[in-house]
């Protein structure tokens, strides 16, 4: 009999099938917290969607198309009550129960094993595997308010991921299958994360018609939302919405107008003539307006000219520098303005100005605070170490709660700061900045760094670019390029790309060319890596930067790679695998996701120092140990979603990061996903050198490529007519 990899899940998309042999290559969703789509191959009957399958096989990397899982044999796992139980024990819920042991009860006690154990957890003693540490998390998990266990079940017979029903019963509590019995579509609205395929899943598979209007409803402003996401737009103009609605409720007689109509009434939606915004995106751009119509409310104490003169003409013979015209200019303006917007590309000297902005406005204003900002964790410690002040992650500063998605900082509790300095804002989205400004009632000043050439933010919205077009704010914008005295190639060709030429043919010092097939691209990755890492480099000096995931030079498949090369398995070394990823000791780990509570935020890069399996782990638990610079943190089934490797990683990652080496790959197989400003943003990355690897001709279209069109914004406008 075959053995190999196991994993759970349901089918997704078909890519192809073979009516003749029964070939197939599809989506497949893990049953399981990651819930990651992944693309199996093989031969197999025709699965049936929304049925959970146990696919046997093996991970292998396909030359073209990256990593799959080549299925040996499919069988069906029966949705029943005896199933839900053991998924519920199993769940994070029960710290140190793992799937076997949740098993072993479930046939034991029978599918009234909640039931029983909640009413004598003494039964454990009976059930081989018990040990006192079991026996606990089963009692204290069992006691938690409201008939939980019986949600539980009943969220998984239909359908909805593990991952989901934890968010679920953290966000209602006791009262969770009541409410999202009475209206399962409220979870569009109400749940962070969750669109209306999931919350349409639960409504179908519990009875809801398809033309409830519930459920059209729902539809309607998910549509808002993920066009804004698609587009980057902050709203959808009228017609745009009806069409999408249309498509996604398509064969489903309902009124799409009167539908819109019926969201805006009850709050669901905004309108403002053609357009259609989703509330979080309207209240953020209202939010800024309204925050700037009265900004600052208090102002600091007037300083004197004089000694701005002398104090900087102390800093500058004390550095060793001198500032031109456009630096002082840019450090006067700060001074005289309560809001400054301070702008340029790499090389113009921004850090060095934020720099002297910081030690003269301590000298000014001795007994005011000072705070520095940014999006990522790495750019708020290179702003740190570069300014020596205080420098926090957006979301640390206003103290943010993963759980809930609200922040401990707003209206009600402000910060107390009285100068604060938001940096690498190209990445800020309207509603992060909205957040931060409710809780800025005591800010006097502000003064927001940003590269207005880099990526927008992932998020809809384009904070920065509407900023600087809006008539209120100073925008000093540096152009002269310093580090170019010290010969850096990178610094010209990013120049150069800004003005849409691509021609990198003349440079010979930081910046190589190896031009080669798709299918080699890996192979002289490896290379160059291998080069680098034989003259004293290390594997963190070495970053590679992709824009895709899927394919033969994606992410994924260039991760495996290097993984194999300069981590390879050890005796020596631990190893875990989780879903296609094998995760070994001493592995490059990058943090995908915001963890306040660790200090730990999306786009930082550690080392994974130790593996615990669960059989070594006194809770019975598989955890993963990284080091962030000396913070360790700790990962357990639970948040091994928020992790993965990272000797490749997106551009979208990089921002706010700087590297010795970036390896850029430049493929026609990223198609249009290669733009000037993702060209931009990856070459900017490189502080020593660039290596662009691949197709030139595939670099050139890119750099020529702007991004399809500027995305549609109020914000501009807003300010524009409140000023």
């Amino acid at each position: 009999m075959y053995e190999g990899d196991e994993i759970t899940g349901k089918i997704g998309t078909v890519i192809f099938r073979s009516e003749s042999n029964s070939f197939t290559v599809a989506k497949f969703r893990l049953y399981e917290l990651t819930e990651k789509d992944i693309t199996i191959t093989g031969y197999f009957p025709a699965l049936v969607k929304d049925v959970l399958y146990t696919l046997i096989g093996e991970y292998k990397e396909h030359p073209r198309f990256g990593m799959q899982f080549v299925v040996q044999s499919a069988r069906r796992v029966l949705p029943t009550d005896a199933q839900s139980v053991v998924a519920y024990l199993s769940s994070p819920l029960f710290p140190g129960i793992g799937r076997k042991y949740a098993q072993t009860v479930v046939e034991t006690l029978g599918e009234q094993a909640l039931y029983l154990l909640r009413d004598d957890p003494d039964l454990l003693d009976g059930i081989v595997g018990t040990t006192p540490k079991k026996k606990q998390a089963v009692k204290e998990g069992l006691v938690l308010p409201g008939d939980q266990e019986e949600a539980i079940r009943f969220f998984t017979t239909h359908g909805l991921g593990i991952r989901n029903i934890m968010r679920l019963d953290r966000i209602y509590g006791p009262k969770v299958l009541t409410l999202i019995q009475e209206n399962p579509y409220r979870l569009v609205d109400e749940v962070d994360g969750i669109g209306f395929k999931t919350a349409d899943k639960l409504g179908l598979s519990m009875g809801v018609e398809l033309d409830d209007p519930r459920r059209v409803k729902a539809a309607a402003t998910s549509c808002v939302m993920e066009e804004c996401m698609r587009s980057g737009d902050s709203y959808v103009v009228f017609d745009r919405l009806v069409d999408v609605l249309v498509r996604q409720l398509y064969g489903i007689d309902f009124d799409p107008e009167a539908t819109i109509d019926g969201c805006v009434e009850e709050g669901k939606l905004i309108r403002e003539g053609n357009r259609i915004y989703h509330p979080t995106q309207f209240d953020s751009e209202l939010t800024i307006t309204r925050y700037f119509d009265t900004f600052p409310m208090s102002m600091l104490d007037p300083y004197d000219p004089f000694a701005l003169d002398t104090g900087l003409a102390a800093l500058q013979e004390a550095k060793g520098i001198l500032y031109d015209e456009s630096q002082v200019t840019a450090i006067k303006t700060f001074f005289d303005e309560p809001c400054t917007i301070l702008t340029g590309g790499p090389g113009t000297g921004k850090t060095t100005v934020v720099g002297a902005m910081i030690a003269l406005f301590k000298y000014l204003h001795p007994s005011a605070s000072v705070a520095c900002c940014a999006p990522t964790g790495r750019a708020a410690k290179r702003m740190s170490e570069l300014t020596g002040a205080d420098s926090f992650t957006i979301h640390s500063l206003l103290k943010w709660d993963l759980e809930s998605n609200t922040f401990g900082k707003n209206e009600t509790d402000p910060l107390s700061i009285d100068m604060i300095i938001i940096d690498e804002f190209s990445m800020v989205d309207p509603w992060l900045f909205a957040q931060l400004l409710k809780a800025g009632a005591q800010f006097k000043k502000i003064l927001i760094v940003g590269d207005r050439d880099q990526l927008p933010p992932v998020a809809p919205g384009s904070t920065l670019r509407d900023l600087i077009l809006s008539s209120r704010f100073p925008v000093i914008a540096l152009s002269h390029i310093y580090r170019q005295k010290e010969g850096s190639d990178v610094i010209e060709l990013a120049h150069r790309i800004r003005q849409g030429h691509s021609d990198a043919s003349d440079f010979n010092k930081d910046i190589r060319w190896i031009p080669c097939d798709v299918h080699d691209v890996k192979n002289v990755i490896l290379h160059v890596v291998n080069e680098a890492l034989n003259k004293g480099y290390n594997v963190n000096d070495v970053q590679i930067l992709a824009p895709k995931y899927s394919g033969v030079a994606g992410i994924d498949g260039l991760n495996h790679a290097m993984q194999k090369m300069v981590n390879p398995p050890d005796d020596g070394k631990r190893e875990m695998k989780v879903g296609y990823v094998t995760y070994r000791e001493q592995d490059k780990i990058l943090q995908l996701k915001n963890q306040p509570t660790d200090d730990v935020y999306n786009g930082d890069i550690g080392t994974l120092i130790e593996i615990v399996p669960s059989a070594l782990d006194e809770n019975k638990q598989n955890r993963i140990i990284v080091d962030f610079d000396g913070r360790i943190v700790e990962y357990t089934s639970e948040t091994f979603i928020n992790i993965t490797l990272a000797y490749c990683i997106s551009v979208h990652k990089s921002q706010g990061s700087e590297y010795p080496i970036v390896l850029l790959p430049c493929v026609r197989e990223y198609s249009n996903m290669l733009t000037r400003r993702l060209i931009y943003t990856a070459v900017t990355r490189a502080s020593k050198a660039l290596i662009l690897i691949g197709e030139p001709e595939a670099f050139a279209k890119g750099v020529a490529t702007q991004d399809k069109q500027p995305r549609d914004t109020t914000l501009t406008q807003r300010l524009n007519l409140e000023n």
